[in-house]
């Protein structure tokens, strides 16, 4: 028998956490983190791709650095929204525990 409530608990306490996590407000924490490691991420790749050379036969000029900078916020973007580096992992749950939620 307390197998059976045990398991009755767990189900809607399971029910509970999927239902909250799909209320606005963890959406919009979700999105905020997300946000927040892309932004991240688009700083680290325009560091990284401040140094590299463009060839003047193809590229280089004020369009290419515009198209660069584009790019990298593309890729951060991208990358944050497919699981990231884990730092919208931590963002996100600090900005509930600072909701208290």
């Amino acid at each position: 028998m307390t197998e059976i409530s045990n398991q009755t608990i767990g189900q809607v306490q399971a029910q509970a956490a999927s239902k909250s996590e799909n209320s606005p407000q963890h959406r919009k924490a979700r999105a905020a983190a997300e946000e927040f490691e892309a932004f991240f991420l688009s700083q680290i790749l325009n560091n990284m791709s401040a140094g590299i050379q463009t060839d003047e036969t193809f590229g280089g000029g004020e369009s290419e650095k515009i198209f660069r900078s584009m790019l990298n916020d593309e890729y951060a973007s991208s990358m944050s929204r497919r699981g990231g580096i884990g730092i919208a992992d931590s963002v996100y749950k600090e900005i509930l525990a600072l909701q208290e939620i």
